[in-house]
């Protein structure tokens, strides 16, 4: 199956001003999807889709391949994703490239790991699914069934059965989509018209590797912990 790995990377990030021309840990952000996408061995073309001429002009000096320009009603902070995908799709087959998968790469999730992106595309080509989306679990203490609102100034429950849930053990354990890594079949996309299809794998990331950048306190979070990995193998070493 022919496989396309998609880079988003907009101009005009408010949360972390200039985010896709920074460099994290001392390499730009965008090296890091860049880098985990070539070593999965399983991304037959890589693209990254921009607004931005200082954006592309980083990512090919990086090696990625910028084959258009994205329109800035695609780049505005309300954009949705699936048409920017959607676009990118479509510019590649009217130069007669058509991919069987499509997989998001979104660079705000730098601790994605090769294994990450294989193994999802794996899940794909190998079983009955239309998706495959990077979850990763939500702790008990705020499971769905416990949720509040405050509705006319009154603290309530978000659920009618959330009255009824007193211990951890009536929770359902819940999953959050954490940004490593969608893929889906390219009918799903372009036919269809959304990211996941009526079957959708989830692929489990554990909560120390996920992690998306939005504000500064996450960067800096991203800095301590791709430092941290640096060094273990040395330490593990003595």
């Amino acid at each position: 199956m022919k496989t396309l790995g998609i880079i988003p990377a907009r101009s005009g990030s408010k949360g972390i001003p200039n985010k896709n021309l920074r460099e994290l840990a001392g390499k730009p952000l965008l090296a890091y999807a860049l880098e985990a996408a070539n070593a999965s061995g399983v991304i037959d073309r890589l693209i990254l889709s921009t607004d931005s001429a200082e954006i592309a002009d980083l990512g090919r000096k990086l090696g990625l391949e910028v084959p258009f320009m994205r329109p800035a009603e695609l780049a505005a902070d309300d954009s949705p994703m699936l048409d920017v995908l959607q676009h990118a799709v479509a510019q590649l087959e009217r130069e007669a490239w058509w991919p069987e998968l499509i997989v998001l790469l979104q660079p705000t999730s730098p601790l994605r790991r090769a294994e990450h992106i294989r193994e999802a595309v794996e899940l794909l080509k190998n079983g009955n699914y239309d998706s495959a989306v990077s979850v990763v679990e939500i702790p008990s203490l705020f499971a769905p069934q416990k949720a509040m609102a405050i509705r006319d100034g009154l603290l309530t429950f978000w659920a009618a059965e959330g009255k009824e849930i007193t211990r951890r053990q009536q929770t359902e354990t819940a999953y959050a989509r954490e940004g490593t890594v969608y893929a889906c079949r390219r009918d799903v996309l372009m036919d269809k018209g959304n990211f996941y299809g009526e079957r959708c794998a989830p692929y489990l990331v554990p909560p120390e590797m996920a992690l998306s950048l939005d504000t500064m306190d996450d960067w800096r979070e991203a800095e301590e912990r791709i430092a941290a990995n640096q060094k273990a193998p040395a330490s593990a070493d003595k």
